[in-house]
């Protein structure tokens, strides 16, 4: 005889209605106050804006933002010499480019190992490189001024390009691995299989997959070296040599007098490569890298 047992399938219960969203609320608030802050912030920087563009037309500016009475461009035939505004600005041209490459050269084959293969002094040395991005540039400048004399490069722009990189390079080098280790190391290892040594996967797949990468370390690099007053201002003395940054300080005369509309109109002139490079390089080379489909298959 055989016991049969028999089931007694539970009652379902009823659906529970899901609890009312309370973070609904918080996140509009949230959000009205990143806006807040981001509109104050942006007022903060367009009001100078305001005042450059304005003060530029304005034969009669001041430090006041107020419209000009009668719109001119003698500001800018003022400050359109070879003496002002030409030399200075190809200085910081070349200064700021040969900048850019070097570190750049130097901070992707530093990266390269760093990203690529495990060793012992991999973390020491990136926490030196992240040292080196906190050590004030002004604190070092003294013994620079030093070595310069020493080495006889004083008033030398390949010297003062050379200071330049090597104070841009911890930076870069951080940087640089971060987009690095971005790239799959698969792609490499199939080159790899095929006979090609490390410089020429580097060369042939890592930087061509990192070029957006490559370019916000390059226009960081450039942004820096151009907008530099104080190192060119130690290290180089002939008028002739200084960048367009120290050309500023000519418009600050004795006793206190300001050219502001001069100031203003060479601030425009001074601004327009630097937009111009960040416009083409936005747009030639793209927001987001190029491996999809790289690695299927």
């Amino acid at each position: 005889m055989t016991a049969t047992t028999t089931r007694v399938a539970a009652p379902l219960s009823a659906p529970r209605k899901a609890p009312r969203s309370t973070t609904a609320p918080s996140k509009r608030m949230s959000a009205f106050f990143a806006n807040a802050s981001l509109i104050a912030i942006g007022f903060c920087f367009l009001l100078p804006l305001t005042w450059l563009v304005l003060a530029s037309f304005d034969t009669q500016a001041t430090y006041q933002t107020e419209l000009p009475q009668e719109l001119s461009l003698d500001n800018f035939s003022a400050v359109l010499t070879p003496e002002l505004t030409f030399l200075p600005l190809w200085n910081s041209f070349v200064i700021s480019v040969s900048t850019a490459v070097i570190t750049v050269v130097v901070a992707l084959l530093a990266a390269y190992p760093l990203s690529r293969y495990q060793a012992r002094f991999n973390k020491p040395f990136m926490y030196v490189v992240l040292f080196g991005t906190c050590l004030p540039i002004t604190a070092i400048m003294v013994p620079v001024y030093a070595l310069f004399v020493a080495l006889n490069l004083l008033d030398s722009i390949p010297g003062t390009i050379a200071f330049l990189s090597a104070s841009s390079l911890p930076v870069a080098i951080y940087m640089a691995k971060n987009f690095m280790d971005s790239v799959p190391i698969s792609l490499e290892e199939a080159a790899w299989m095929d006979g090609a040594s490390a410089m020429r996967a580097l060369r042939t797949i890592v930087i061509p997959l990192m070029r957006p990468g490559i370019a916000v370390v390059s226009i960081y690099v450039f942004f820096a070296a151009w907008g530099n007053f104080f190192v060119p201002f130690v290290l180089l003395l002939s008028p002739s040599k200084q960048p367009a940054a120290i050309s500023i300080y000519s418009f600050f005369g004795q006793y206190g007098t300001i050219a502001y509309g001069q100031l203003a109109a060479f601030s425009l002139i001074y601004a327009v490569p630097v937009i111009a490079l960040y416009v083409f390089v936005s747009r030639g080379i793209g927001g987001s890298f190029a491996l999809a489909g790289a690695v299927k298959g």
